[in-house]
């Protein structure tokens, strides 16, 4: 089913500027927990000095990188993940782009969604992850969300959005991380809409409320068709 994303009023988070830059892989994982009976979400505050996105809350992530294609992990995707992916981008791909999650968010955050695991020596940028001794634990992602960023924007991504409970980190409490993120919280999910957002990441905050209620909800690919966005929901 198709939909429209009635976001647009948001954009100016990511202004039209021309060209035809093509979107890069990305992707993003979102971390939830429950405290007093109310789920929330782990959210970081973007440095003011940056060209995309600045000062506004968003949830970890990033570019995938080559390393990502060879890391190692202490197990896979779950089936269905696995298979939500596979509609997509071929499964060397598919499986570089959950690690891509579990990478940035502890360079960012300094979270570690991981098995612990023998410390191990390695090049490049799973150096420090795998010299605190853990594996990422891709069993605990599910694939969410998928959106691209329009046409014309000074940065694009075709970003897949991750979720996984809190209760999969080896420690609960980010630290300063790689300072790309000069504020990072644990916040109340119902109280996050009032934050200056991102429009997806609005957009997304509202299927994650609605996810922890019904695992199984088709997944949403947000992108946008002559002009319009639109939500396009997959099972």
């Amino acid at each position: 089913m198709t939909t429209p994303f009635d976001s647009d009023r948001d954009l100016a988070d990511a202004p039209r500027v021309g060209g035809r830059q093509p979107p890069k892989d990305a992707a993003t994982l979102i971390l939830t927990r429950v405290r007093r009976g109310k789920p929330e979400v782990l959210m970081g505050r973007r440095a003011p000095g940056h060209v995309f996105m600045a000062a506004k809350w968003v949830f970890p992530g990033g570019r995938i990188d080559r390393s990502d294609f060879s890391a190692a992990s202490a197990n896979d995707l779950p089936d269905r993940e696995t298979a939500r992916l596979a509609r997509e981008v071929p499964a060397r791909r598919a499986r570089a782009l959950a690690l891509a999650a579990v990478r940035e968010t502890f360079e960012e955050t300094g979270l570690l969604l991981a098995a612990p695991a023998p410390a191990a020596s390695v090049a490049g940028p799973w150096r420090e992850f795998r010299a605190v001794g853990a594996l990422p634990d891709l069993a605990a992602l599910a694939y969410v969300a998928r959106a691209i960023t329009p046409p014309g924007r000074t940065r694009r991504f075709d970003a897949r959005f991750f979720m996984a409970d809190a209760r999969a980190l080896l420690h609960p409490e980010p630290t300063a991380g790689s300072g790309e993120l000069d504020e990072i919280a644990w916040l109340p999910l119902a109280e996050t809409q009032s934050l200056d957002l991102p429009a997806i990441t609005r957009f997304v905050l509202g299927e994650v409320g609605e996810r922890l209620a019904r695992p199984d909800r088709p997944l949403p690919f947000v992108r946008m068709v002559r002009g319009r966005h639109l939500v396009e929901h997959q099972d």
